[in-house]
Order: C-alpha cells, then sequence, then structure tokens
C-alpha cells in the first residue's frame, strides 16, 4: 500500500510539472507571437516611410500611361514639392502606416510561425529550414498578410494618385469607395495581388535567410553585422520586386480604375490593355527602375530592423 501512495504522488508530481512546463512554454510562445508583431510594425513602417516619395511616385507612374524614365520620375517630385509643398511627398503615407503596420506585423510574425512549423514537420530548426520550406513560409507569411490587409492597401493606391480635394482622409475614401462603387471594389486586384506577393514574399524571405544560413556557414559568427544584414535585405528585395513586378502594375491598375479614367476588368484584360496602349516591356515594368532603387532600401531596413528588435527583445526578457 505504500509503494501504491509513494507511485501515485509520483505520477501527481510528474503531472504537476509536465503542466507547469506546458504552461511555461505557452507563456514563451506568446511572447514569441508579441514580440514578432511589434518587431515586425516597426519594421514595416520605418521601411516605408523612408521611401513614402518614391513609392509615390512610382504608383503615380504605374496607373497612368505617361512613358517613364528617372528624369521624368524626379521632374515629378519636383514639381510636387514645388506645387505641394515638401510633406505633400508624403501624402497617402498615412494610410500606408495604417495597411503596412498590421501588414508588416502580421507577415514577419506569421512567417517566424511557419517556419517552427515546417521545422518541426521537415525535422529541422526554422533557421535552418531545407530550400523549398523556406520559400513556402516566406510565401505563406506573404499571402497570409496580404489576405488580411488588402482593402488598406487598395485606400493608400488611392490616396497616392488623386489630389487632396478628393479624398480627405482614410475613412472618407471607404464611404466614398463604397457607396459610389461598392463594397466589392475594396477587393479589385485582390487576385493579382496575392499571385504576386508569393513570388515576392516567398523569394524575399528565401534569399535573406540564404544569405544569413551562408553567412554562419563561411564566417563562423552567428550573427550578421547590421550592415551586413542590410546588404542582404537589400539583396532579397531586388530578387523579390523584380520576379513579381509586372503582377504589381496589373495590381495597381485594378485598384485605381475608379479615378484614373481605365475600366475595371480582368487581370487578363488589364494585362492586354496595358501591354496594346504602352507594350509589354515599356508598359508592363514601367517604374522598375525606381524600384530598384526603393526596393532594396526598404527591404533591406525592414528585415534589419525586424532582426535586431528581436535581439533587443530577447536580451529584455531574459
Amino acid at each position: 500500500m505504500g509503494n501504491g501512495v509513494q507511485e501515485g504522488s509520483v505520477r501527481l508530481r510528474e503531472d504537476a510539472e509536465a503542466v507547469l512546463a506546458g504552461a511555461v512554454s505557452s507563456k514563451r510562445d506568446h511572447r514569441q507571437v508579441l514580440s514578432s508583431l511589434l518587431s515586425g510594425a516597426l519594421a514595416g513602417a520605418l521601411a516605408k516611410t523612408a521611401v513614402a516619395p518614391l513609392d509615390r511616385t512610382k504608383i503615380i507612374f504605374q496607373v497612368s500611361s505617361k512613358r517613364f524614365s528617372a528624369k521624368e520620375a524626379f521632374r515629378l517630385l519636383y514639381f510636387t514639392y514645388l506645387n505641394e509643398g515638401f510633406l505633400s511627398l508624403w501624402r497617402g503615407n498615412s494610410a500606408t502606416m495604417v495597411r503596412v503596420i498590421p501588414y508588416a506585423a502580421i507577415q514577419f510574425s506569421a512567417h517566424e510561425e511557419y517556419k517552427r512549423i515546417l521545422g518541426h514537420y521537415y525535422g529541422f530548426r526554422g533557421e535552418a529550414l531545407p530550400p523549398w520550406p523556406r520559400l513556402l513560409a516566406g510565401a505563406l507569411a506573404g499571402t497570409t498578410a496580404a489576405s488580411l490587409t488588402y482593402p488598406l492597401d487598395l485606400v493608400r493606391a488611392r490616396m497616392a494618385v488623386t489630389p487632396k480635394e478628393m479624398y480627405s482622409n482614410i475613412f472618407h475614401v471607404f464611404i466614398r469607395i463604397s457607396r459610389e462603387e461598392g463594397l466589392k471594389t475594396l477587393y479589385f486586384g485582390f487576385t493579382p495581388t496575392v499571385l504576386g506577393v508569393i513570388p515576392y514574399a516567398g523569394l524575399s524571405f528565401f534569399t535573406y535567410e540564404s544569405l544569413k544560413s551562408l553567412h554562419r556557414e563561411y564566417s563562423g559568427r552567428p550573427q550578421p553585422y547590421p550592415f551586413e544584414r542590410m546588404v542582404f535585405g537589400a539583396c532579397a528585395g531586388l530578387i523579390g520586386q523584380s520576379a513579381s513586378y509586372p503582377l504589381d502594375v496589373v495590381r495597381r491598375r485594378m485598384q485605381t480604375a475608379g479615378v484614373t479614367g481605365h475600366q475595371h476588368g480582368s487581370i487578363l484584360s488589364t494585362l492586354r490593355s496595358i501591354v496594346r496602349e504602352e507594350g509589354a516591356v515599356r508598359g508592363l515594368y514601367k517604374g522598375l527602375s525606381m524600384n530598384w532603387l526603393k526596393g532594396p532600401i526598404a527591404v533591406g531596413i525592414s528585415f534589419t530592423t525586424f532582426d535586431l528588435m528581436q535581439i533587443l527583445l530577447r536580451r529584455l526578457q531574459s
């Protein structure tokens, strides 16, 4: 009987330890998710604010039939500054922040979770995933974020290409679109967005994670220096944006059709219209050279900020 009581107390203690370990693990998981959300939000906000004037200029060219050149782009920036003031270069940035902060928070947090899930499935730690799961984790993270925040992206595009008098604020855009064009308009361009996000996010995260892995292997240092992270992020942005750029042009045309005089149409009809009016290369890759300037800067800042914030928060927690 004494042995039975002793065995029962041992089992009870083991069960209590298991429950406690589970609670600690759950608390640690919640902290990791919150840490990823916070780091991602800050990363997205800093990156997009840094390149907002270039982003607005790119959108204006994408949704018009004007021929793009670096000279014309900087002329547009200069005349916008002269006619509307310095802060007008950031017009639409408030809408960008409303979209980018949740988008980046969700994307980075989802990426960490998908890495963990795929790591468990394949028997690897997240940062050491083999190539295909590494690519899949990035694509899934981008798709998740885009699906949850798409209407905010459309609102940002509308504010970027219209004069101040047309839309006074973000809520005014939502109200006018729903009243004049219908709620379904808030998801025009969603399909090309997702089709573009899959290669963009997949290749961006894949490239950045691969470069960090190669750096660990050949340098012998566990962590890159901040400027090295910036270079890795810049390479990731360059590759990801170049691969998905034509769909980005189609997406912007579909999003802004109601205010630029273009007809609402499908992906294929919009694609055919751009190619017919402007040519395949000039139309579908319009503004790409500006993206090669702003994209690497934005993605470099974004990935570097996220990593450094994660390191800082881990140190604070410990």
